[in-house]
């Protein structure tokens, strides 16, 4: 995500709490923390998937998804 885009959702924070937004402000940043969650999401998913555990007796295996319990 773009600083810039960063930059607007702390301003929009900063406003929120001293003044309030107004509805289109609103949904700008609901669409702002969707855009940089997502993003951060991925980033997460990716870095994990590479990611390699080594054990003590130096056998490795790559992490695994944990599938949710139903």
């Amino acid at each position: 995500m773009e600083q810039k885009k960063i930059d607007r959702i702390n301003e929009l924070a900063r406003k929120k709490k001293a003044e309030g937004l107004t509805p289109a402000e609103l949904e700008e940043q609901a669409a702002l923390r969707a855009e940089y969650i997502a993003g951060f999401r991925a980033s997460l998913t990716a870095q994990l998937e590479n990611t390699v555990v080594v054990d003590p007796d130096g056998t490795k295996h790559k992490v695994e998804k944990k599938n949710k319990p139903s």
